[in-house]
């Protein structure tokens, strides 16, 4: 079908031990090196960036999230300029994420912690009170109350995939129902099971719309595993999804979603990466600190994203590799140092830890953009010095001389907790 398929994955060299390899993933607007940290763009735009400069911190490909553009500006506007990547003056590999997060956040999470450690937190810190949620949840789809605006609106799995194949994505992921870590485990069974009827229906959605645009090219569609800390839910799931076929399709990869304890996020990884197959990838949604990074590629995530990188830039976070540290406190005042000693960013080599933090003390925009450039390209270069690490075989050298630096600073209590 010539570029009609013009997505695939091959898979490169493999750790010895674990599930963690190298590999390609093929799409029509290019090709993602994995393991890949993909770049998160949730309004069509990475806060304070341009998308040079996006490219320039090395980025492969960004991500998208449907639910955000179906508010605004609408899915039909943005397939009217020629999809995502035309939209926002893109030209590699896109992805958008389905709504299902939301499903999330603004239901059963809205306004709560959304933690990958629960340690402390009562099930009210975390679950919302059902009449102060902004989405209910039943068995057809999502009612969301718009967050712009209050509007009422409306998600199925059929209405998500209309929304992605409008935003065009090189990559899109199946409607999916997102829980927390407290929700109890006779909800948890329901969700999943209730996810691979979601899911079944996506793929009959995503054939359809397909076969209708045959004169574009081909979107990949990737179905999501929740189950969240319960190995035989992670397991079912993985197997049900990757044994679901519908009227001839199946999915072209998968997405590892749902709460996990950060504790032993490397751990539910592997459990899916050891049943789903092998030959398609496996993408993490939502991780970016180091060792969350580490475990993850270990245990077989191809790809991930996470807005971390800009979200605390935008606070005057900064990651290094001798870890992070708060770039607005009086110390920097006068640091006539880069952000990072030896960092090839072009905020390290143009300009100051002083002058950045002075950007900050003065509200002027051009510290996001300084800041975000930074973190972005440090998350961006640690995944590929990951990726070259396991093809120069020397992995697990490289994980234990790179986690020993970051946290060094970090009390052994802290570092184990990943605070």
């Amino acid at each position: 079908m010539g570029e009609r398929t013009a997505f695939s994955f091959r898979v490169g060299t493999r750790l010895p031990h674990g599930h963690g390899r190298t590999g390609v993933i093929s799409t029509p607007h290019g090709e993602i090196r994995t393991p890949a940290f993909i770049v998160v763009g949730t309004k069509a735009t990475v806060k304070s960036l341009l998308p040079e400069t996006v490219a320039a911190v090395g980025a492969q490909a960004v991500l998208a999230n449907a639910y955000h553009l179906y508010l605004q500006p609408g899915s039909d506007l943005v397939d009217a300029h020629g999809g995502l990547g035309a939209f926002m003056n893109w030209p590699g590999p896109t992805f958008t994420d389905s709504g299902g997060f939301q499903v999330m956040s603004q239901g059963v999470g809205f306004k709560k912690v959304l933690a990958m450690d629960t340690a402390g937190l009562a099930a009210s810190d975390v679950i919302a009170r059902a009449g102060e949620r902004r989405a209910t949840v039943d068995e057809d789809g999502v009612t969301f109350k718009s967050f712009l605006n209050g509007d009422r609106h409306r998600f199925t799995p059929e209405i998500s995939m209309r929304v992605q194949h409008e935003l065009g994505a090189d990559i899109m992921f199946a409607f999916d129902e997102l829980t927390t870590l407290l929700d109890e485990r006779a909800y948890q069974e329901d969700s999943v099971e209730r996810t691979h009827r979601w899911a079944a229906r996506c793929l009959r959605a995503h054939a359809e719309l397909t076969a209708a645009c045959a004169h574009r090219p081909y979107q990949a569609l990737f179905g999501v595993v929740q189950g969240a800390q319960y190995e035989d839910l992670r397991r079912r799931a993985c197997r049900g999804l990757a044994s679901l076929e519908v009227e001839g399709h199946r999915f072209d990869g998968y997405g590892l979603g749902g709460a996990l304890e950060k504790e032993n996020l490397g751990t539910i990884v592997g459990w899916c990466a050891e049943e789903l197959p092998e030959d398609k990838p496996r993408h993490l949604l939502g991780i970016s600190e180091p060792d969350d990074v580490f475990a993850a590629v270990e245990a077989g995530a191809d790809t991930f994203d996470c807005v971390n990188p800009s979200r605390v830039a935008r606070n005057g976070a900064i990651y290094t590799a001798d870890g992070r540290y708060n770039l607005l406190t009086a110390a920097n005042r006068r640091a006539l140092a880069p952000l990072e000693d030896g960092c090839d960013c072009y905020t390290c080599t143009h300009y100051t830890r002083s002058y950045v933090h002075h950007l900050f003390k003065a509200r002027e925009m051009l510290a996001a953009t300084l800041a975000t450039i930074h973190n972005e390209r440090f998350t961006v270069r640690l995944v590929d010095a990951i990726r070259d690490a396991i093809e120069a075989g020397t992995f697990a050298a490289f994980r234990a001389e790179f986690l020993g630096r970051f946290y060094a600073r970090r009390t052994p209590a802290v570092r184990a907790a990943g605070g």
